[in-house]
Order: C-alpha cells, then structure tokens, then sequence
C-alpha cells in the first residue's frame, strides 16, 4: 500500500457512489409535516467526502453519474465551483440525478430519499475504467454503492484496480437501509468487499449492520429510514467480520463521543469536541474527510480522527452537508481551542 498524498499521483483521493441535489428544511425545530420551505444544496456521502477533503487541500475527483436533467446541472455546478474534479462524471440517458428532503425537528432528524432509476446506480465498470483509479493515491468507496447492479460490479472493479496498484482504499460503511431489497444482503455484500479495503469507517450501527446476518437484528423506526437500530453485540460482530480479513485500520466513528481507531492491535480513543448540534447529517463525511486528509499528510491514527472529529463537529452546527465542509484553518481552530491535535 502507497502513502496517501504521493506526489507522482494524479488525484490525492477519488471517491465513488452517490450524488444528489439535498432539500433541507428552514424551519429548524419544526415537524416535517409543517416545513414551509426548504434550501437546495447537494449531497451524497462520496460527493461530501471529496468536497471536504479539497477544501482541507486535497486533490480530489468525483466518480458518480448524473442524470441528463437540471439536477445533474445543478450538482456538477457546485462541484467545478469547488474545484473537485467532475471529468469522470458521466450522465445517464433516461435515468435521473437523486435527490433527498431532510426535515430538522426538534430531536430528529427525517430524512426521504428520492433514488427511483438513480443515476449513480448506473455506474458500470466502462466507467470505471475511464477515471484514474490506478494512479490516484487512494479511492473511497461507499457501502450504498454496493446495493445494485451495475454500482455493485463497478464498485469492486474499482476496488480491485486500486488495490492491485497498491493504493490505499477506503470503506464508508454507508449503510442506507432502504436502499437494499433485503437487509441481510447489506452484509453479505461487505463482507465480501471487506478482504480488498484498508481502512473501514463507520458507526457502530453500521458494523453492526455489515455482521448481521438475520433481518431481525435490524429495526426500522418511525420513517427515518437512515438511522435505524441495529441490536447485537459490537465486539462480536467486530470480530466475525474480522474472520474474514484485517483491513489497516476499522475506524468506529461515536458521535459526540469521538472516535475509535482499531490499528496495529490496539484501540486509539480520539475525543470529539463539544458543540451545539443543528444538524447531523453529513458529521461523518466531514470526519471520513478529515481523516483521510490527516492519513495522506503521513498523520498518525489519533491525530487524523482528532481532525476528522473536528470537521464533523463543525458541520454539525451547520444547516448542510458539503455546502458548509470546514477548511483546514477552520477545523486547526476548533482543535486548538480544546488543547489540539
């Protein structure tokens, strides 16, 4: 595996899977039911990812598919505003950019996904071959990616070609549930993938999800279908995936808690900072973004979850996702108030 950020590299990171234009509630603490408006920005954890890592002053690029529409305008727009690379987006004739409508109440936070014929899912391994994968230091891909054809095959050519190039190749568990015909196909699927990866990131739930192996561990509540409860015990559904293969890193991503970092045979407990939460969504794109930028400076595994927890951190007292990722100055703020890095 080649240090993350080598120079004689095209791309410091590509990230792969989903894009969409999200619709985000402005009546913060108001029931969905009663949203009178709603602000456009754009989305998608692979396309969160990339725009937090150029802003922290990574190279990146974005291979996702848009739609032939004004959606598909609209996000690949953004991305050139911000400098992320969008040579490798194709647009699929007759299927369509996603988008997703995020209500912010005053605990949670519904969130509905509008992913009929998405775009992204159409992404082949044609496409693949077509974006630098071999010669960019490292490539995330998404755990959704997996969830149909061709975005599942093309997600593990892109995995393999990175691997055979000794690349580093990060796993964000993304577990979307309703994404999936069949819960336990979510694991089956990682668990697959999970000999080829390096660094595996996730929430505790999401480990849980990627051990599961019956539908009953698994509990959908209200209509917030993205953050379900997963039942069963984290340290044994750590080690059945284990049995399958020891990426580098699992990276166990805590919330208000911090972050876990399973290296080299012991955990490396980085503390996450204290802030006044507006919205959740898109805390654990800043972190994956935070991290990898600190692994491709030659960073250790606490200094760089310290980073990562500061981007979430941030984003979190923010209304969205990319549209407000930190830069560097901002998230080195935030750490040197709390004692640092």
């Amino acid at each position: 595996m080649t240090q993350d950020g080598d120079s004689g590299t095209t791309y410091d990171l590509i990230t792969m899977g989903r894009s969409s234009i999200d619709l985000y509630s402005n009546d913060v603490g108001a029931a969905f039911e009663d949203i009178t408006s709603f602000a456009a920005y754009v989305g998608g954890s692979p396309l969160n990812i990339a725009v937090g890592a150029r802003r922290l002053g990574l190279r990146t690029a974005l291979l996702t598919a848009v739609g032939e529409d004004k959606v598909g305008d609209f996000v690949l727009a953004f991305l050139r505003r911000e400098d992320v690379e969008t040579r490798f987006v194709p647009k699929k004739p007759g299927k369509r950019t996603s988008a997703v409508v995020l209500g912010i109440e005053a605990d949670r936070f519904p969130l509905v996904f509008f992913r009929d014929n998405a775009a992204d899912f159409a992404l082949t391994i044609d496409d693949v071959l077509a974006a630098p994968i071999a010669e960019s230091a490292a490539l995330e891909v998404s755990g959704t990616g997996l969830a149909v054809e061709p975005s599942r095959s093309a997600t593990f050519r892109a995995v393999e070609l990175a691997k055979a190039a000794g690349r580093t190749v990060y796993l964000d568990l993304d577990f979307r549930a309703d994404q999936w015909h069949d819960l336990r196909a979510y694991g089956v699927t990682v668990r697959a993938l999970w000999p080829l990866v390096d660094v595996v990131i996730g929430t505790e739930e999401e480990f849980r999800a990627a051990a599961l192996e019956a539908s009953g561990d698994v509990e959908i509540t209200h209509h917030q279908v993205s953050a379900p409860i997963v039942r069963g015990d984290l340290e044994s559904g750590i080690e059945r995936l284990l049995s399958r293969g020891r990426p580098d890193a699992l990276v166990v991503k805590r919330g208000e808690r911090g972050a876990t970092v399973m290296a080299a045979g012991e955990d490396i407990v980085a503390p996450g900072f204290p802030v006044e939460v507006v919205n959740v969504l898109g805390a654990g794109d800043a972190f994956a973004a935070g991290l990898i930028y600190g692994r491709s400076k030659g960073w250790d595994w606490r200094k760089s979850a310290r980073l990562g927890n500061a981007c979430g951190a941030i984003v979190v007292t923010r209304h969205g996702c990319a549209n407000f990722m930190p830069v560097l100055d901002e998230a080195m703020s935030l750490a040197d108030g709390a004692g640092g890095l």
